[in-house]
């Protein structure tokens, strides 16, 4: 039996506990307590961040890539990722952008509209960190736990400056993800790939649950509630992915918005990281590395250098880098037409990998 640190309200906990329920792995789930942080998470793990997953062995895993990719090796089938190359790679594309990119969304909406969601978010903190307290001490801890969070809108780029171009972005994508789950139940067809476990994470902590983007998501778009509800309580039977390596109008058109605007900051975050490192070396990697300027359409604002985006990044660039050069050609019409060729193709000069749940850059 595994063991699963996490919570509903997690931005991250969603994408573990999804993937389990579809694999059908035996599971509990812990509630991340403040006696859990104290007494497991931080001691077993080194640092604070859910989920953390405790294997039957008593081997600890924290980070949700790992998680699933670890889980793959004993729980191979049925694969969550897709064998042809083009589903593949966007499968993969699409976990960079839910894991990632919808950061900017999902924070946005849960912390924007205080009137609708503080009492809810408040409440959901104060119940997660101390369930045994009575509702008014959850509540006055929920509000110090909110404060910190909130706080963090700015380091993202997350600014008055911004907002409307996020609120933009977040409502076309949900009418792409509508009209694509109004015909398939999944991002490549008939099986969920690693790339829906990348969206449901956002997409179901805050997106779903949280009251405002809530009633946004059931009103908007029906078909995303019910992929949503449908991957936190998979059903029995599961498909197979597209034919002929297809890739979805919808999701080559999310790609393609994803790319013109995360990619930028990509080249940037890289350039980053590799000179942080030549001048840090074998020192591991803060969670940010100072700040750059990015464009969101027509909005210019400052956001955190992150170098896990780099680290997320690596996983579709590698999986790309590893093809032979007739594949890499027979694809291009396809990255050409996402705007990810240029990336796909750029040199990264200092790897990321992860050593004891910190990124450190790779040793030659």
């Amino acid at each position: 039996m595994y063991t699963l640190y996490g919570t509903d309200v997690s931005y991250y906990s969603g994408k573990a506990r999804s993937y389990l329920k579809f694999k059908k792995i035996p599971y509990t789930e812990e509630l991340s307590t403040m006696n859990a942080y104290k007494k497991v998470i931080i001691p077993r793990t080194g640092v604070r961040f859910i989920p953390v997953l405790i294997t039957p062995d008593d081997q600890v895993i924290q980070d949700t890539t790992d998680i699933i990719e670890q889980l793959e090796k004993t729980w191979p089938e049925p694969s969550i990722y897709p064998t042809t190359p083009k589903q593949r790679l966007s499968a993969l594309l699409c976990e960079l952008y839910g894991d990632e990119w919808m950061l900017l969304p999902a924070m946005h909406y849960r912390w924007s509209f205080k009137d609708e969601n503080y009492r809810f978010i408040v409440s959901e903190f104060g119940k997660t960190a101390f369930p045994s307290l009575p509702a008014f001490a959850q509540r006055f801890i929920g509000k110090k736990i909110a404060k910190k969070f909130s706080g963090f809108l700015p380091l993202l780029g997350i600014t008055t400056n911004t907002t409307p171009m996020i609120q933009q972005r977040y409502e076309q994508l949900l009418d792409q993800l509508n009209l694509h789950f109004d015909r398939y139940p999944y991002l490549f067809g008939h099986r969920p790939s690693i790339g829906d476990f990348g969206f449901i994470g956002p997409l179901y902590a805050h997106l779903y649950r949280d009251p405002y983007p809530g009633a946004m998501m059931k009103h908007r778009a029906p078909k995303v509630v019910q992929w949503v509800e449908r991957m936190m309580n998979p059903p029995g039977d599961q498909g197979s992915f597209l034919e002929n390596d297809e890739v979805a109008q919808p999701v080559t058109d999310i790609l393609k918005q994803m790319a013109d605007d995360f990619m930028p900051i990509m080249y940037s975050t890289i350039d980053h990281v590799d000179k942080w490192s030549k001048q840090n070396p074998d020192r591991p990697i803060p969670r940010s590395i100072g700040s750059h300027e990015f464009k969101l359409g027509s909005a210019t604002e400052s956001r955190g250098i992150f170098p896990n985006n780099q680290w997320m990044f690596q996983h579709p660039w590698s999986y790309y880098q590893s093809l032979t050069k007739a594949e890499k050609e027979s694809l291009k019409d396809f990255t050409d037409a996402i705007g990810m060729t240029e990336a796909l193709n750029r040199p990264i000069p200092t790897l990321l990998e992860r050593r004891s749940n910190r990124l450190f850059a790779s040793k030659p």
